[in-house]
């Protein structure tokens, strides 16, 4: 049976290879040409270590010079041994370009525009060449600005997550809607359908992990985008561990995909979100932030893992409330964007 296989390296970039039966990673790393850190091949030097995030696997033959005992029990392995017996993701200790390799870039079309408000846009787009594209739920690519400059003669590139799952054939966007950022002013004054996008990806360390409990996630604003990517996911493992997520804007008009979350609880029978408002004049059910409307069977008492994209202000109060209330996630992964219009990070809008 032949996996896939995610290598992340430590400048964001992600390649997947395909690796067959009895085929070890680094084999099948070679055969891509993505030359990861390797020396001996036999499992003696560790020269290749790196970390299994995700997955299960046959960890081979090597000497405890190379890997102790202690380390591959805490998920460090040798891909020069290692063979898979799922999908994994594995984090290589060395950055794409000296792995030469780097991310793929693609040629997008929009096919869809949505207006939601005048704070958010979501936009579609389609590629020829759709199976060569393949990331991890949560991550994100540089899409390039049409009319823009970065200085060298090509498009200055914002970050946006994808908002679907990685097995669906449409790639969507949510895009938050700033004063003087490139894409934003784009999207709203110049987009049309039928416009030509440059994509390139996958990037980010944000993205689910092999689910063994429940899982809280938690959004603010467009970092609304990635956990949909995320559910998606969720929907089709058909995994029957609770999620509950928990989703905060600024203003009413700021939110967005409200149906698409209601469809998911009738499709997830453990799925379960609220949602929240900070203007004190909302309209909205619950006013506040999503600190606000932790409950205790939420946290599991710790035994949860916690995803959550927002402004870095909602990761450090999320982080602050955990902390205050003696509270300690099995897994906490987040990631921060950046809503001013200057070059944003996951999730990000400007």
């Amino acid at each position: 049976m032949t996996f896939q296989v995610a290598l992340s390296f430590e400048d964001g970039v992600t390649r997947f290879i395909k690796v067959g039966p009895n085929e070890t990673v680094a084999d099948a790393s070679y055969k891509a040409r993505i030359n990861i850190p390797l020396d001996c091949r036999d499992g003696a030097c560790g020269t290749c270590k790196a970390f299994c995030e995700s997955g299960s696997y046959d960890a081979g033959d090597y000497i405890e010079d190379a890997l102790t005992d202690e380390e591959a029990e805490q998920g460090y392995c040798l891909p020069c041994q290692m063979t898979p017996e799922s999908d994994l993701v594995v984090q290589i200790a060395s950055t794409s370009e000296v792995a030469k390799t780097a991310a793929a870039s693609y040629t997008a079309t929009i096919t869809e525009l949505r207006r939601y408000s005048e704070s958010v846009v979501g936009f579609d787009v389609e590629i020829g060449n759709r199976d060569e594209l393949v990331f991890l739920p949560g991550q994100y690519v540089n899409i390039g600005v049409p009319g823009s400059d970065d200085g060298t003669g090509r498009p200055a590139t914002r970050s946006y997550s994808f908002s679907t799952g990685p097995h669906e054939n449409a790639l969507s966007f949510l895009v938050k809607i700033t004063e003087g950022g490139l894409m934003s002013e784009y999207l709203r004054d110049r987009a049309q359908v039928g416009d030509s996008l440059e994509l390139t990806g996958p990037f980010g360390s944000f993205f689910l992990r092999e689910r063994t409990r429940p899982s809280l996630l938690l959004a603010g604003g467009t970092g609304l985008a990635p956990l949909l990517s995320i559910l998606s996911r969720i929907e089709a493992e058909d995994s029957d561990h609770p999620v509950h997520l928990i989703y905060g804007v600024t203003f009413d008009h700021d939110l967005v995909e409200l149906d698409t979350l209601e469809e998911y609880t009738r499709k997830l029978p453990n799925f379960t979100f609220d949602y929240c408002v900070a203007d004190e004049n909302s309209s909205a059910p619950n006013k506040g932030y999503v600190t606000g409307l932790f409950e205790p069977h939420h946290l599991n008492d710790g035994d949860v893992d916690v995803y959550l994209c927002g402004p870095p202000p909602m990761v450090e109060a999320v982080r602050n409330h955990l902390s205050e209330n003696g509270i300690d996630p099995a897994n906490f992964y987040f990631e921060k964007f950046n809503t001013s219009a200057t070059p944003a990070l996951a999730g990000a809008a400007s």
